[in-house]
Protein backbone atom coordinates (compact mmCIF):
# COMPACT_ATOMS: atom_id res chain seq x y z
CA UNK A 1 0.00 0.00 0.00
CA UNK A 2 1.40 3.39 -1.00
CA UNK A 3 1.55 6.05 1.69
CA UNK A 4 1.80 9.76 1.13
CA UNK A 5 5.23 11.01 2.28
CA UNK A 6 5.44 12.98 5.50
CA UNK A 7 5.22 16.70 4.79
CA UNK A 8 6.30 17.92 8.23
CA UNK A 9 8.27 16.53 11.15
CA UNK A 10 5.18 17.32 13.25
CA UNK A 11 3.38 14.46 11.49
CA UNK A 12 5.94 11.92 12.72
CA UNK A 13 4.69 9.82 15.63
CA UNK A 14 8.26 9.68 16.96
CA UNK A 15 8.42 13.49 17.14
CA UNK A 16 4.97 13.71 18.75
CA UNK A 17 5.90 11.16 21.44
CA UNK A 18 9.26 12.83 22.00
CA UNK A 19 7.57 16.19 22.50
CA UNK A 20 5.16 14.65 24.99
CA UNK A 21 8.08 13.16 26.93
CA UNK A 22 9.99 16.47 26.93
CA UNK A 23 6.92 18.36 28.17
CA UNK A 24 6.41 15.79 30.94
CA UNK A 25 10.08 16.10 31.91
CA UNK A 26 9.74 19.88 32.14
CA UNK A 27 6.63 19.55 34.30
CA UNK A 28 8.19 17.08 36.72
CA UNK A 29 11.52 18.89 37.01
CA UNK A 30 9.69 22.00 38.27
CA UNK A 31 9.48 20.13 41.59
CA UNK A 32 13.24 19.42 41.78
CA UNK A 33 15.32 21.27 44.38
CA UNK A 34 16.31 24.74 43.20
CA UNK A 35 20.00 24.01 43.81
CA UNK A 36 19.74 21.31 41.10
CA UNK A 37 18.75 23.83 38.41
CA UNK A 38 22.19 23.63 36.77
CA UNK A 39 22.66 19.98 37.68
CA UNK A 40 20.27 17.15 37.00
CA UNK A 41 17.36 19.48 36.19
CA UNK A 42 19.23 21.08 33.30
CA UNK A 43 20.78 17.82 32.15
CA UNK A 44 17.44 16.01 32.09
CA UNK A 45 15.70 18.85 30.29
CA UNK A 46 18.42 19.20 27.65
CA UNK A 47 18.57 15.47 26.98
CA UNK A 48 14.79 15.17 26.63
CA UNK A 49 14.53 18.17 24.29
CA UNK A 50 17.39 16.84 22.17
CA UNK A 51 15.28 13.87 21.06
CA UNK A 52 12.51 15.78 19.21
CA UNK A 53 14.99 18.43 18.08
CA UNK A 54 17.13 15.82 16.28
CA UNK A 55 14.06 14.25 14.70
CA UNK A 56 12.89 17.65 13.44
CA UNK A 57 16.30 18.72 12.19
CA UNK A 58 16.85 15.42 10.42
CA UNK A 59 13.45 15.47 8.72
CA UNK A 60 14.26 18.94 7.40
CA UNK A 61 17.44 17.77 5.70
CA UNK A 62 17.65 17.19 1.98
CA UNK A 63 18.49 13.50 1.88
CA UNK A 64 17.40 10.32 3.61
CA UNK A 65 21.03 9.73 4.60
CA UNK A 66 21.12 13.07 6.44
CA UNK A 67 17.78 12.26 8.08
CA UNK A 68 19.18 8.91 9.27
CA UNK A 69 22.28 10.66 10.60
CA UNK A 70 20.25 13.02 12.80
CA UNK A 71 17.87 10.24 13.84
CA UNK A 72 20.93 8.29 14.93
CA UNK A 73 21.52 10.88 17.66
CA UNK A 74 18.00 10.61 19.10
CA UNK A 75 18.36 7.15 20.74
CA UNK A 76 21.49 8.30 22.56
CA UNK A 77 19.69 11.34 23.91
CA UNK A 78 16.76 9.12 24.85
CA UNK A 79 19.01 6.78 26.85
CA UNK A 80 20.62 9.81 28.50
CA UNK A 81 17.12 11.01 29.44
CA UNK A 82 16.31 7.58 30.84
CA UNK A 83 19.51 7.55 32.92
CA UNK A 84 18.73 10.97 34.41
CA UNK A 85 15.20 9.79 35.24
CA UNK A 86 16.59 6.73 37.02
CA UNK A 87 18.99 8.92 39.01
CA UNK A 88 16.22 11.38 39.89
CA UNK A 89 14.13 8.48 41.19
CA UNK A 90 17.07 7.23 43.27
CA UNK A 91 17.53 10.74 44.69
CA UNK A 92 13.78 10.82 45.38
CA UNK A 93 13.30 13.91 43.22
CA UNK A 94 10.76 11.89 41.21
CA UNK A 95 8.30 9.56 42.96
CA UNK A 96 8.72 5.94 41.87
CA UNK A 97 5.27 5.79 40.23
CA UNK A 98 5.96 8.93 38.18
CA UNK A 99 9.38 7.56 37.26
CA UNK A 100 7.78 4.35 35.99
CA UNK A 101 5.42 6.38 33.79
CA UNK A 102 8.34 8.32 32.32
CA UNK A 103 10.33 5.13 31.76
CA UNK A 104 7.39 3.56 29.94
CA UNK A 105 7.33 6.62 27.71
CA UNK A 106 11.06 6.27 26.96
CA UNK A 107 10.63 2.57 26.15
CA UNK A 108 7.72 3.24 23.79
CA UNK A 109 9.55 6.11 22.12
CA UNK A 110 12.60 3.89 21.66
CA UNK A 111 10.49 1.34 19.80
CA UNK A 112 8.96 4.03 17.59
CA UNK A 113 12.41 5.48 16.82
CA UNK A 114 13.72 2.03 15.92
CA UNK A 115 10.77 1.52 13.57
CA UNK A 116 11.33 4.89 11.92
CA UNK A 117 15.03 4.18 11.44
CA UNK A 118 14.24 0.73 10.03
CA UNK A 119 11.78 2.23 7.55
CA UNK A 120 14.46 4.66 6.36
CA UNK A 121 16.95 1.82 5.92
CA UNK A 122 14.37 0.12 3.70
CA UNK A 123 14.25 3.24 1.55
CA UNK A 124 10.93 4.74 2.61
CA UNK A 125 10.69 8.34 3.73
Amino acid sequence: MWKMPVQSYRELVAWQKAMELAADVYRITKTFPHDELYGITGQLRRASVSVPANIAEGQGRQTTGEFRQFLGHAPGSLLETETHILLAVRLRYIPEAAGEVLLKQTAELGKVLNGLMASLREGRR
